[in-house]
């Protein structure tokens, strides 16, 4: 487990990242250029060396429910890479998947992901929402759906 003073060394390695001093002597690191309101990528590093690193709902991570991955026990090349992916999450324009699904019958159904729902539509009607992609592929595939390409 890297040390407080190790972590700090990692994260500032990143220019433009901003520490602000918190309460409890923890402290956060900002990105002034992200292009959403969230601008915290550190969050309450704390000098017993827990802390956190947004990264939202990206692949490969276990954040909580507010999108932040625990470091406590990240090593240095793990903790670089949260960061990397944070500030490139952070700093890109969010693009929403569309999917076009065709049912037994050659009718086309879109899968929508919008405002933390995967949306189906048919004919520009919303014929059932879901909260995870996973659970709107389960409903297409007991629909017997297949992805057009």
């Amino acid at each position: 487990m890297l040390t407080f003073e190790q972590k700090q060394k990692v994260i500032e390695e990143f220019p433009n990242l901003t520490k602000k001093e918190v309460s409890l002597k923890r402290l956060n690191y900002h990105l002034d250029e992200s292009i959403y309101d969230k601008t915290v990528v550190v969050q309450h590093l704390h000098p017993n060396g827990n802390g956190f690193v947004y990264v939202g709902d990206l692949p490969g991570y276990e954040p909580d429910s507010r999108g932040l991955h625990n470091i406590r026990l990240a090593t240095e090349e793990e903790l670089t890479q949260a960061i990397a992916d944070s500030i490139r999450l952070l700093t890109t324009p969010y693009e929403p998947i569309e999917e076009v699904w065709v049912d037994e019958r050659g009718n086309e159904l879109v899968l929508l992901e919008e405002l933390d729902a995967w949306n189906i539509y048919f004919e520009e009607q919303l014929e059932d929402s879901f909260g995870d992609y996973q659970e709107a592929l389960d409903y297409l595939a007991e629909q017997q759906c297949t992805k057009k390409e």
